[in-house]
């Protein structure tokens, strides 16, 4: 082995997800067996944080993690062949720069962030940039004899068989090509094509799915009334951008909440989405009771035994999650508010490990064992808190969703509510086995694909990936000012008399304007991929959309998802066929990862696929 050249793998894309495939290059370099590995890291963006993580973007973007929850480091709940080789978290890390036990280059701007890091605080995207800085040049400098880096700092262009053509004119010869592509950016579909054309035509501004710190909000005027249809994180930056980002000031009032003072350049933003509210602010305590054992109702034994080969999302799989989430949900209830049930916990338990979800027994059962029926969860109202209701004004309807927030921020906060946490846990402990079902061809529909990556992604955002309690508090202070109003559930956005208008099931009346934000990522799209790389190897036939079959026609359909083989991460092409030597990982890819860094000792699925693919290199390598 000592004869041969050193095998060249191009790394495409160096955020946290290469510097993850790196890491475990590392850790399993045993299997090199002698022979050099020359690993190419490709990102015209800074390696470690990458595009979405990089120092330079606005100081106001904040994550909406805590550092405790944020984690580049394996560790012994991890599931894989590999090693594991522990590192701190980011909350670890910050106290170790503070105390001065760990050596890290923190740029000025965030070095007083750092030292006052607390557990319940949500970093901004300049420190966390600073933390995945430390972690690749930690990676690289534990890399052993034999694995080499380079770092290019252009765009991957084109692969051609072995060559991979870069933005700056030079080219990569690589024996392998990992692919780790985050989100794909993508081309406008046709409904938004449509209101672009509209735009265009009647001299309107027009703003279609994109990452929000990428977009070049200018052209909106100051004191215009903008629709913006998504009420998720997307719309938090774009109204923190919009607002503070042009010279605004939120102050502290004494009895708590905020006022906010214009600068006079903000725009008026009219707001709706299909919930027509928020995402649930994030929880600031911790459990009282016993931690529950997770998944007990949704794990690979109850997946296995889910009659058919075809399921149906909604009639066999959520009622098994909604289980799960119940069981998180009273389980700390009964064991850190025992003044709150009737019941012992043990004789609760085992009637409800006895019970289908939502039957007439498990319904009684709940019934008799918790009085309050503000205590009992209520998965379809906390799903859809606004479906059915109506306003006669919309001055009633705002008042409405005002005291929404102000209840949630509340609830978010107090630790009587701690059940709300034990859902949460139990909702992270599904969203990790969801993508078994895929892998094992159980959910092959298109439809039930499409319930499990549209309604129900959209679900675990709600409730799981919320902002930070300030950017409500921040979102009200701005409504209060009359910056923010509210459109309402199911809105919807139509082109007509040459203007955009806005309505919705619980708003009354129209908000007609000449500017429309879609505030969204853009879906999963490999046929509409912005990425030139990705639209040539797609129009070469060697990377291949993912389909899932039609219930009625049994068409394959596409799913928008760069297609690879589960097992390995191989890319499959146009024929199904399996590419010896190229692999993707990521969230839009058939494996439907999430982030690429996580919360510790959870087994995450992303690092359980570096790990595979790290060794499937290694195996190439080795010329097993």
């Amino acid at each position: 082995m000592a004869d041969l050249p050193p095998f060249s793998l191009a790394v495409v894309g160096a955020g946290p997800r290469g510097v993850g495939v790196l890491e475990r290059l590392g850790a399993n370099a045993a299997d090199l067996r002698g022979r050099r590995l020359e690993v190419h890291l490709i990102d015209p963006f800074p390696p470690g944080p990458g595009r979405v993580w990089r120092y330079d973007q606005s100081p106001l973007l904040r994550m909406n993690s805590m550092p405790e929850d944020v984690t580049m480091f394996t560790d012994d709940s991890v599931k894989m062949a590999g090693p594991v080789r522990p590192g701190p978290s980011l909350l670890e890390w910050a106290r170790l720069v503070r105390d001065g036990a760990l050596d890290a280059e923190v740029p000025p701007d965030v070095v007083a962030e750092l030292t006052a890091l607390a557990s319940f605080d949500f970093p901004t995207r300049r420190l966390q940039s600073a933390y995945l800085t430390w972690v690749y040049r930690k990676v690289v400098a534990d890399l052993p004899e034999g694995i080499d880096v380079v770092e290019h700092a252009a765009r991957a262009t084109g692969v051609d068989g072995r060559a991979v053509s870069l933005s700056d004119g030079t080219t990569v010869c690589a024996d392998a090509v990992v692919f780790t592509v985050g989100h794909l950016d993508a081309e406008p579909d046709e409904r938004e094509r449509e209101l672009v054309a509209f735009a265009a035509a009647h001299g309107l501004a027009y703003y279609p799915a994109g990452y929000t710190a990428d977009v070049d909000y200018s052209g909106i005027e100051p004191g215009e009334t903008v629709l913006v249809r998504g009420f998720g994180l997307a719309f938090v930056d774009l109204m923190l951008l919009l607002t503070e980002g042009r010279g605004g000031r939120f102050a502290d009032l004494p009895g708590g909440g905020l006022r906010y003072h214009p600068s006079g350049a903000e725009p008026v933003l009219h707001v709706g989405s299909r919930r027509g509210v928020p995402y649930h602010a994030k929880i600031g305590y911790r459990l009282r009771g016993k931690p529950a054992r997770l998944p007990r109702f949704f794990d690979a034994y109850a997946m296995d035994g889910l009659a058919g080969e075809a399921l149906d999302f909604r009639a066999d799989v959520w009622p098994l999650i909604a289980k799960e989430l119940a069981w998180g949900y009273y389980t700390e209830l009964f064991t850190g508010h025992p003044d709150r049930v009737r019941l012992d916990f043990a004789v609760f338990a085992d009637a409800f490990a006895d019970l289908a979800w939502d039957s007439p027994g498990m319904r009684d059962l709940i019934e008799r064992a918790v009085p309050g029926e503000a205590d009992r969860l209520d998965l379809d109202r906390l799903d859809r808190p606004l479906h059915g209701r109506e306003f006669g004004t919309a001055e009633e309807f705002e008042k409405e969703l005002r005291e929404y927030i102000e209840a949630d921020l509340a609830r978010r906060a107090d630790p009587e509510f701690s059940a709300d946490l034990g859902a949460f846990t139990a909702l992270l402990s599904v969203y990790s086995q969801l993508p078994v079902l895929v892998q094992k061809g159980r959910l092959e529909a298109s439809s039930q694909v499409s319930d499990m990556d549209g309604w129900f992604h959209g679900f675990f955002s709600y409730y799981a990936s919320g902002p930070p309690p300030r950017r409500l508090e921040e979102l009200l202070a701005l409504h209060e000012a009359g910056l923010v109003s509210f459109a309402g559930a199911e809105m919807r956005v139509t082109a007509e008399r040459g203007v955009f208008v806005a309505s919705g099931a619980s708003y009354p009346g129209t908000v007609a304007a000449r500017t429309l934000v879609e505030a969204r990522l853009p879906g999963p799209s490999v046929t509409r991929a912005a990425d030139g790389l990705l639209r040539q190897l797609r129009d070469a036939g060697d990377l291949a959309e993912e389909t899932v079959a039609d219930p009625v026609t049994g068409a394959r359909l596409p799913s928008g998802r760069i297609h690879t083989r589960v097992s390995d991460s191989r890319l499959l092409d146009g024929t199904g066929r399996p590419h010896p030597h190229r692999f993707a990982v990521g969230p839009h890819t058939s494996a439907r990862s999430a982030a690429a860094f996580t919360r510790p000792r959870t087994n995450a699925l992303s690092f359980r696929q570096n790990d595979a693919v790290a060794r499937e290199i290694l195996a190439l390598v080795s010329g097993d």
